[in-house]
Formats: C-alpha cells, structure tokens, sequence
C-alpha cells in the first residue's frame, strides 16, 4: 500500500505517490510512465528524462541488493507485512555489510530482472494517470521543482 497524497515541495495540491514503469507499463493514477517518443515537448522531454533517471537509480539499487541476497531472485510468498520486513532487513544488513567490508565492484553486477508487471487498465484510470503525469511534468519546469542540468536534455 503507497502512503496517502502528499504536496510536492513548495505546492499545495496533494499528489498521489507513484510507481514509475517503462512503456511496457499501462498508466494509472498508481504508475506513470513516460509520454510516447513521438512530437515530445519540452516539458514532456524533462519529465521522460527525470522519471527515467529515477528508475535507473532503483534498479540499480535493487540489482545491488539482488547480488547480495538471494531472496530476491524468486517472488516473494510471504504475507505483505512480512515483505516490507524483509526488505527493511535486507537494506540494513546491507549497509552494515557495506560499512564493515567497504565497497565491492562485484556487488554491483546486475541479474536478470523483475517478471514484467500486466496491468488490465480501463479508460477512466489512464485519463486519471494521464493528469497525474502531465502535474508532475508541470512541476519539474516549473521554479519550484526544475534542477539545473534537466535543460541540457532539450539539446538532445
């Protein structure tokens, strides 16, 4: 379960916390994922890029975790609370691990990923999804929530 709506940085409007897919991914107000590749705005062009940089970030992150912990490497049969436990567990121990033995090259080898997630999605979700990603795509270009080096990627 995601944690209720909350304002971005320096907004009022609640918006609902995401999963962020690829364009295998159906949207909802659940998962974004990026606009379709043909006539992208510039601001359709940051938000593609921003959502994606955050992706690369978790699967990283998660491929790390995987090399380290096998439990990952098949789903999970455990009730929810239990799989939240799990998780917290395998970050801790992992950063214990990563503070006692350093850095490892070898724990960042990625393994083969997650089974593709199948969403049967009806029209009413996507329209909501489709606002859900236009607000975030409005913020990231707004002042409140650009970056600096996210106008390199009109250059592209």
């Amino acid at each position: 379960m995601l944690p209720p709506p909350k304002p971005l940085p320096n907004t009022t409007e609640p918006l609902p916390y995401i999963i962020i897919g690829d364009s295998a991914f159906g949207i909802s107000n659940k998962v974004l994922r990026p606009y379709a590749r043909s006539n992208l705005t510039k601001k359709k062009k940051i938000f593609n890029y921003r959502i994606s940089r955050a992706r690369r970030y978790i699967e990283s992150t998660f491929g790390i975790m995987s090399n380290k912990f096998n439990i990952f490497h098949r789903p999970m049969n455990t009730a929810l609370p239990n799989t939240i436990t799990i998780v917290k567990a395998c970050c801790v121990l992992h950063n214990f691990i990563r503070e006692r033995d350093g850095y490892r090259v070898e724990d960042t080898l990625t393994v083969e990923g997650f089974q593709e997630l199948q969403l049967n999605v009806n029209n009413n979700i996507v329209r909501t999804g489709d606002m859900i990603r236009d607000k975030f795509a409005n913020y990231f270009v707004s002042p409140d929530g650009s970056v600096s080096w996210q106008d390199a990627i009109d250059s592209n």
